[in-house]
């Protein structure tokens, strides 16, 4: 964490203590992640160590008079695409749902108004446009959905096709993986996992996974191995560029959280 008071964490603190930060107008940052399979390359914890790794990214980024108070992360988050995989662990989407609003509830009830939510899961990024929007309308609360991978990479990092279809366990995770938790990645099975994605936007289709017209899909669907992406393209090098750019672009949308004037939301009745 930085060194100033006004960047801590939720647990931390008492709450009279919290009470002060939330009367100082202090941004709610919440880490969401999962623990799920992400090939045999990665650990199941992987979108938990990239969510606490770009948390810390953006703290060391963001001006030093914005108060920010870091709730515990929600480890385990909605992942039924990868529930055929050992080890995947996962709520149901209307336990997620519910999970994610009760805890934005316990944060509005101690006086907070702004609230962060730092995604990073794909799979959740439905369950988060559902929790903002009952929570905007429930507590009339300034609710952002971050998804850190709706932020588009540094230009030059990786090949345009590796960008779009190595969205999961590809070369971009794996990079900040070699980063932050070198000694989780194994090296000797880095795969080569071309998705069925790149196949049908490669054949001029409108249809495909995450595409125009996407459909519903399990990981096996995508890929047996339960990864896609070229993993071979990663580097901790790389993977330390990726946090610091998405540090930076998410240390912006906290200062534009607290800076942003509440009045600007409309009345309810």
């Amino acid at each position: 964490m930085p060194h100033t008071d006004l960047h801590t964490r939720w647990q931390d603190q008492t709450p009279y203590g919290l009470a002060a930060l939330a009367a100082a107008g202090a941004v709610a940052l919440w880490p969401l992640a999962a623990i799920e399979q992400h090939g045999e390359h990665l650990p199941l914890s992987t979108d938990l160590d990239i969510a606490l790794g770009l948390t810390a990214a953006a703290l060391a980024q963001v001006r030093a008079d914005v108060p920010v108070c870091v709730l515990p992360p929600l480890a385990v988050g909605m992942s039924l695409e990868h529930t055929h995989f050992p080890g995947t662990l996962s709520f149901s989407a209307q336990t997620a749902l519910a999970v994610m609003t009760e805890i934005g509830e316990s944060v509005a009830r101690a006086g907070f108004r702004r609230l962060v939510l730092l995604n990073a899961h794909g799979g959740n990024r439905a369950l988060v446009d559902l929790a903002a929007l009952a929570l905007r309308e429930s507590r009339n609360m300034l609710v952002v959905r971050a998804n850190y991978f709706m932020i588009a990479a540094p230009a030059d990092a990786l090949p345009e096709a590796e960008l779009r279809h190595g969205l999961h366990g590809g070369a971009l995770e794996t990079a900040m993986m070699l980063h932050l938790a070198p000694e989780k990645v194994r090296l000797d099975r880095l795969p080569q996992a071309r998705s069925l994605g790149e196949d049908m936007a490669e054949a001029g289709q409108v249809l495909g996974p995450e595409a125009e017209a996407g459909f519903a899909w399990m990981a096996e669907d995508l890929h047996p191995g339960g990864s896609t992406g070229d993993a071979r393209l990663a580097s901790a090098a790389l993977g330390e560029r990726l946090l610091s750019h998405y540090g930076s672009k998410l240390a912006r949308v906290i200062e534009e959280s607290f800076d942003f004037a509440l009045s600007r939301l409309g009345h309810r009745d």
